[in-house]
């Protein structure tokens, strides 16, 4: 489950342009790796506590770790998509 959920938010990082793209690289990289990790160990090709099968884990690690530390310090940088919903709203307050 973590590398689909990581492989979506790399992904939906990538596309709105959040973080720098080479923050969501890393998770679009290595939730794949990741997920082929978990294939390998249910069919019985690696052994489950292998070095082969945590291997994969270090990006999705990195890309979690990062993030986490890029979104304390950094924050998101201002989306164009939200750029635009400043005080010029065509919305009129309630009464």
């Amino acid at each position: 489950m973590p590398a689909i959920c990581d492989l979506l938010l790399g992904f939906l990082l990538y596309q709105s342009r959040l973080v720098p793209r080479g923050l969501s690289l890393i998770g679009i990289v290595g939730a794949p790796l990741l997920l082929a990790s978990y294939l390998a160990v249910m069919f019985g090709l690696i052994g489950q506590h292998a070095p082969l099968a945590e291997l994969p884990a270090l990006p999705v690690a990195l890309f979690e770790f990062s993030l986490g530390v890029w979104l304390v310090v950094k924050g998101f940088k201002p989306s164009p998509i939200t750029a635009g919903m400043g005080a010029s709203s065509d919305v009129t307050p309630a009464r």
